[in-house]
């Protein structure tokens, strides 16, 4: 059993985080990662208030456990997403694509911990200041919206810059990125890739499929140019959308055009040819579908069995 401060802070039995992931982390599945003892997150993605409260309507009719809200700060929506999360009593509250601090206070008020994802040592002290009860320090190996810096790098840093817990995440998958994470400083660890092929994830088989047949080097980072670099599965619409990055005739309006609704057509339709699935370097670490709960207990046994066999490489 794997003692954390992470677990008192947020009221679970695992320092197991489900990352917040648009068109995928709903209130099915993060009932399901709570119920498993870790803290399961619905992403607010770019939907209205109305869709967020539904969705916590539905976790908390599965489960009587703590669960969290990730609010992604790009949204048109955010205001008013923000004040659902602080209106509805939810326990936690992750954000991510900006800064969180004119929102904190509110949070905060209503009784939420707030724990930011940083992909930096500057906005991980600025989110400490502001009150964030942990940070989550997301490496450039995790899908989606990426930083620069490598998981390996950013977690010590960032664990050295500010005196809350830290949480790791980016290119974990197993109990074997657990046990480093806390090696590195780390007191929990958030995971999306992995989620992906839960029972309880609700993107189509298409998606599950592609993440479980993934090899180790089946993603690729789109959109530097326009200064929101994005990781994804290599697909013929990646692919394309690559190619027209780097050609001076496409304009950064076409770009942005070219984007629209693929994730959705990805998560939902499982379009294979002009969907965008967004996935970590860790899907080459995904072998097959299980239930939520099986992840979380599996990911925490093996961390501690490794870090229990630790002390055999100590003279």
């Amino acid at each position: 059993m794997i003692e954390s401060p992470i677990c008192e802070l947020l009221g679970i039995e695992y320092p197991i985080l489900q990352g917040g992931m648009a068109w995928v982390s709903d209130g099915r599945l993060a009932a399901a990662v709570s119920n498993g003892g870790g803290l399961g997150v619905i992403s607010a993605m770019n939907a209205d208030p109305d869709y967020l409260a539904g969705q916590i309507d539905v976790a908390r009719s599965l489960t009587d456990k703590p669960f969290g809200v990730n609010i992604m700060l790009l949204s048109p929506f955010a205001d008013e997403v923000a004040r659902t999360a602080a209106e509805r009593g939810v326990a936690v509250v992750t954000t991510g694509a900006g800064n969180p601090s004119r929102y904190m206070g509110m949070w905060l008020s209503a009784g939420a911990r707030v724990v930011p994802v940083v992909a930096s040592v500057a906005m991980a002290r600025l989110v400490e200041r502001a009150g964030a009860s942990a940070v989550i320090a997301e490496g450039g190996e995790s899908g989606g919206h990426v930083g620069d810096t490598s998981t390996l790098t950013l977690v010590p840093q960032v664990c050295d810059a500010v005196s809350v817990p830290v949480i790791a995440a980016g290119g974990i998958a197993d109990g074997r990125g657990m046990a480093a994470a806390f090696a590195l400083g780390a007191r929990g660890v958030q995971l999306g890739t992995r989620f992906l092929a839960a029972d309880e994830c609700p993107v189509h088989d298409n998606y599950k499929d592609k993440i479980i047949k993934a090899g180790d080097r089946a993603t690729i980072v789109t959109g530097r140019r326009l200064g929101h670099p994005v990781r994804s599965l290599k697909t013929p619409f990646t692919l394309a959308y690559s190619k027209a990055e780097y050609d001076s005739g496409v304009s950064d309006e076409a770009l942005e055009e070219l984007a629209v609704g693929a994730l959705r057509l990805a998560a939902i339709e499982g379009d294979a040819e002009r969907g965008c699935f967004l996935a970590g370097q860790a899907a080459g670490m995904v072998t097959r579908r299980q239930p939520a709960a099986e992840i979380v207990a599996e990911l925490a046994r093996q961390a501690g069995d490794i870090l229990a066999g630790a002390g055999k490489w100590v003279r």
